[in-house]
């Protein structure tokens, strides 16, 4: 006989629990949010207490509709992972996808207290891990290189407007290395004919010593009046 109680609590417990979930990673302005998480969870909730309460008999086996859940939302999941040059972003998106899933499917079981610790765990992992994992992005394998961490540089060249032409190929030429991606080169006017020409590059791996290197052959240049540069890494969103 169907509890109707049960089932309701269940599947509140479901939509619920994912609710929370996403409503952690909504505020952090990701990819799946309080929407998506909750109708994962309410989805894997609904599948558990189909296959509790639809299939009986000899032979039956309701946890063949659970297990399918586990492989279903890999679908779901690889929709959320972006790929840009070497840099992989929603993986922890699409990983905490599957655990609300889980949770769902830990609720559609009546497993409430379970699917609640559940719920706590994920959202203690997206929340108190993630300044450890910056501090393990940031440690440095050797001087001036830090390990897997796509860096975007931008460099600022000033030179009186007069010489912007040569300056710009100087600059050109100074990014042109192997192991910088050359994004875009512009330039700005600037008062008392003044120009700053600004060149963005990107790197595989924060390499500052390259970056110097760059700069001393541009410096060396008798028209240019001065030089910064800026990194800001690229390391993956989640």
């Amino acid at each position: 006989m169907i509890e109707w109680i049960d089932i309701a609590l269940r599947i509140g417990a479901g939509v619920g629990f994912g609710a929370l979930i996403g409503f952690e990673r909504q505020w952090r302005a990701r990819t799946a949010g309080l929407r998506t998480n909750a109708l994962v969870s309410l989805g894997s909730a609904l599948f558990v207490i189909m296959g509790a309460y639809s299939f009986d008999g000899p032979g039956a086996d309701p946890t063949r509709v659970a297990a399918q859940i586990v492989s279903g939302i890999g679908f779901l999941g690889a929709g959320v992972i972006m790929k840009q040059g070497v840099s992989i972003s929603g993986l922890n998106t699409a990983a905490t996808l599957w655990a609300s899933a889980a949770v769902g499917a830990l609720s559609g079981g009546g497993m409430i207290w379970v699917a609640a610790l559940g719920t706590g765990m994920i959202i203690a992992a997206n929340v108190l891990l993630r300044p450890i994992g910056r501090v393990l992005d940031r440690r440095p394998s050797i001087v001036g290189r830090e390990v897997n961490t796509e860096v975007e540089y931008t460099f600022e060249v000033r030179c009186g407007r007069d010489h912007e032409v040569p300056v710009r190929a100087i600059v050109f030429d100074a990014v042109h290395r192997p192991d910088l991606t050359v994004q875009s080169i512009a330039a700005t006017d600037l008062p008392d004919e003044l120009v700053v020409i600004t060149a963005t590059v990107t790197s595989a791996v924060r390499d500052d010593h390259q970056i110097e290197l760059a700069i001393a052959d541009v410096i060396r240049a008798p028209e240019v009046l001065g030089v910064r540069w800026v990194a800001q890494d690229l390391g993956p969103e989640d």
